[in-house]
């Protein structure tokens, strides 16, 4: 069945042509031997957007997670973040699996959490307890419906994880979504975290591979990681150079993301079939279906007969995202697919 209007993620971005192009013409070199003048010209670039030392191009954001967690911690550690953050929800038990870490939840409705509740989550040392190390945020927050966490929250909560001890860091999947929405710059939402990391592949629109910074220290240890979990990916600047390329023509657009977005939220409430929206702040619409309608799996398999893709969260939790290849004539085919459900 041919998906016409891709709803479900903004995963589902294709490159555009002129980003292709820029693959064409990069400078290459053998990026393992820091070679690569392309890639080394994007790690500068986002390191710098992050008011980091320094960084490493990866291939994905779960590996920026997975090497900031084993880097930052030892087996036995504890990391307090959200009970619904990527890192728990979408890793496939990475923290576990490949550094022996344990996850300390915090429950809110919004994804976020304060200094206070990472003060109180914080164990008291014992050889009979985990040791807190890390505290890990996500901006914006997927789950949560893409809430932006306010900049002076964020440092508060950083401040108090730091002044404890511990280290901070950023899932960043969707920062840039949060930088165009808050009006405040990457550095600012960063400056209380040890490393912190941007994807390239959602609303930015690459194919692949996403870039995490920290200080020098963190990003030698974390190269030792990338060597050992996959090893190097020689002339990478044929990726980088599309990075370079979103960086410099996708992230004011992302604007139109969330516009678009909250225009599809208030054309949705109107259903009775849909319920419970979540705040829609940024590109993301999560919402659930009335008890006397379809369910979720039902409504979704009956709107990608119209040619329309959106993902199941839950029995009867649905969610939309918009992206650089949705725009106004799929929002209306969304519609009034939905239409034809209530």
């Amino acid at each position: 069945m041919q998906i016409r209007h891709n709803f479900y993620s903004d995963t589902q971005t294709r490159p555009p042509r002129a980003m292709l192009e820029t693959a064409l013409t990069a400078e290459t070199g053998d990026e393992q031997g820091m070679l690569d003048p392309t890639t080394r010209a994007l790690e500068e670039r986002v390191a710098e957007l992050l008011g980091m030392e320094a960084a490493v191009f990866l291939p994905s954001g779960s590996m920026c997670n997975e090497i900031a967690v084993a880097v930052h911690c030892r087996p036995g550690d504890e990391v307090i973040c959200h009970r619904v953050c990527h890192l728990i929800e979408a890793e496939g038990g990475g923290p576990a699996a490949l550094s022996g870490v344990m996850m300390h939840p915090l429950d809110s409705p919004d994804g976020q959490f304060g200094a206070a509740e990472v003060t109180a989550a914080i164990r008291e040392p014992s050889r009979y307890s985990p040791r807190s190390r890390l505290v890990a945020v996500e901006q914006t927050c997927n789950l949560a419906g893409g809430t932006v966490w306010p900049v002076e929250r964020l440092l508060e909560t950083g401040r108090a994880a730091r002044a404890a001890g511990l280290a901070v860091h950023m899932d960043g999947a969707r920062l840039m979504n949060a930088v165009v929405a808050s009006g405040r710059p990457a550095a600012a939402h960063t400056m209380e975290c040890d490393s912190a990391w941007i994807d390239l592949t959602k609303g930015l629109g690459c194919p692949v591979g996403a870039v995490l910074a920290g200080s020098r220290g963190f990003i030698e240890e974390a190269w030792r990681f990338k060597q050992r979990w996959g090893g190097a990916m020689r002339q990478s600047g044929v990726l980088a150079a599309m990075g370079l390329y979103a960086l410099d023509h996708h992230v004011e657009r992302l604007a139109d993301d969330h516009a678009l977005a909250a225009g599809i939220a208030d054309r949705l409430g109107r259903f009775d079939l849909v319920t419970d929206i979540l705040p829609v702040t940024t590109n993301i619409v999560i919402f659930d279906l009335h008890p006397a309608g379809p369910d979720a799996e039902t409504a979704a398999a009956r709107l990608l007969q119209d040619g329309v893709r959106v993902s199941v969260f839950g029995p009867r939790r649905l969610r939309v995202v918009t992206h650089l290849d949705v725009g106004a004539a799929d929002a209306e085919a969304l519609i009034a697919a939905f239409a034809r459900l209530d």
